[in-house]
């Protein structure tokens, strides 16, 4: 093979929607119906993460594409790309054993790829010219989404053998395998194998031998498929909430000049967190304070992020939310601004909302604190946009999880509408709730510039954005 053959790579990961009792059965035992999902739930994202992560070490390469393919059952396409991202390939696997389903998808994969990979079913949109010319070499790994074991080096590892190699069989200690990899589709592979039974790896092999295949091995690992296996898991600071430890909140706070109001956010968090079974961090991401907002946050036990080169500069919200989600530690984000105080007991009610993985993001309802007909008719309005329209704004408390976040590419940078645009991204991802709980926020812009003033406003900068003026002169346009 020529040394710099260019690749094209796909990568099939073999997952299972995470519903209570569908899933991991033989976990049930041990966990229950509802962690055991949980538990499959977060082993697909980190294998999804896991392939994301081969994507970027391949960058450069002699690969020139990593297509990351998820091959599905048990919901919809639409719930699986809230859930693992609509950048992504949709494949439904076929009926019938894990053989039927395995020699299915990878017949598909080196396929001409498909136009349309949006709807649901085996074969849909308008195939594409094939993109194989002269040397061009197709590869397909195909692993699934139980072993914690697997890392981005490791998939590298099998591309480099599969170059040289004609099968790349990654062998399981249950003596099933992990992963297969092939340059061509070999149906033969699947025929004949005892499907969930401890012989399936050296079936395959004698198969691979029969055909005349060259076999490369990569190292064997453990899957998660028993309760004798959680132990592999007990190291891994991603599963360490099944293990006792509770799940870990980030609240991030982007602050200018707010020390008039932030101590009694500080507090209020921390009261209405109290006695909860979910733990808080709280970020304060400082763009430049003149006045203690620093000091303060610190005497209050936050942790403080100080951007650089944005001493004094209004705005750059934006960039101290993605500062704060950078150093977020926790599962999910809170994106709080500092005069909002959330409902009691939010922290618990954040993972719940999300519990639900076709759930990408949710929000709380909108209370003004402050007294008046105008300022109610602002709420409701809110508050329906909200819920029929799925379009929070910042000050309603804007909650994700952080994969979620960081998929995304976090906040657009821009000047100004950061929310609004991060939120209309969440949106066309999947479904955003809203929390019938209130998060009360200050009525201090409503009151300093007029309730009719600060609408007429508001809805000028959506009708701006839509209009496509620059987000620098809509900026200008809010401060004057």
């Amino acid at each position: 093979m020529p040394p710099y053959s260019p690749i094209h790579l796909k990568l099939l990961v073999f997952t299972r929607y995470p519903a209570p009792g569908m899933v991991k059965s033989r976990l049930i035992p041990a966990l229950g119906a509802t962690e055991a999902a949980r538990l499959q739930r977060r082993m697909s994202e980190a294998t999804v993460q896991t392939a994301r992560g081969l994507q970027k070490l391949l960058r450069g390469s002699e690969v020139v594409e990593a297509t990351i393919r998820i091959c599905y059952t048990g919901e919809r396409s639409a719930s699986f790309r809230a859930w693992l991202g609509d950048d992504l390939e949709y494949q439904r696997q076929a009926e019938g054993d894990l053989g039927r389903r395995l020699q299915q998808a990878i017949d598909l994969s080196f396929r001409p790829r498909l136009a349309n990979q949006s709807c649901d079913g085996l074969e849909c949109g308008t195939p594409l010219k094939d993109r194989r010319y002269g040397n061009e070499i197709e590869m397909t790994l195909v692993f699934g989404s139980d072993l914690p074991g697997l890392t981005p080096e490791l998939l590298q590892e099998a591309v480099a053998q599969l170059k040289v190699h004609d099968l790349v069989l990654g062998p399981a200690e249950d003596g099933g395998y992990y992963l297969l990899g092939l340059k061509e589709p070999r149906p033969e592979l699947f025929q004949d194998i005892n499907w969930g039974s401890g012989r399936v790896g050296e079936q395959t092999r004698a198969a691979a031998a029969r055909l005349g295949l060259s076999v490369a091995l990569l190292p064997t690992r453990r899957d998660i498929d028993r309760a004798e296996d959680l132990q592999v898991l007990a190291d891994d600071n991603r599963f360490t909430d099944f293990f006792g430890h509770p799940p870990l909140l980030s609240v991030i706070i982007p602050t200018l000049n707010e020390a008039a109001v932030l101590p009694a956010t500080l507090t209020h968090l921390r009261q209405a967190a109290d006695g909860m079974q979910v733990e808080t961090e709280i970020l304060v991401a400082d763009g430049g304070s003149r006045d203690q907002t620093r000091e303060l946050a610190r005497r209050h036990g936050a942790t403080v992020i100080e951007l650089p080169g944005a001493t004094g500069q209004p705005g750059g919200r934006a960039a101290q939310l993605n500062a704060g989600a950078a150093r977020a530690r926790g599962q999910a984000l809170l994106l709080l601004h500092a005069d909002t105080l959330p409902p009691r007991g939010y922290p618990e009610l954040i993972f719940k909302t999300l519990a639900d993985p076709a759930t990408v993001a949710g929000a709380f309802s909108l209370r003004i604190d402050a007294a008046g007909p105008l300022l109610r008719l602002m709420e409701r309005g809110a508050n329906l946009r909200s819920r029929f329209l799925g379009l929070p704004y910042g000050d309603q408390g804007i909650f994700l999880c952080k994969r979620v976040f960081d998929e995304l590419g976090g906040c657009p940078p821009v000047p100004i509408m950061e929310d609004f645009q991060l939120i209309r991204r969440l949106h066309r991802r999947g479904h955003v709730a809203l929390r019938p709980e209130k998060a009360h926020t200050s009525a201090r812009r409503w009151q300093q510039k007029g309730v009719l003033r600060t609408f007429l406003i508001n809805q000028g900068m959506v009708l701006g954005y839509w209009l496509g003026i620059s987000p620098e002169r809509l900026a200008r346009f809010y401060r004057r």
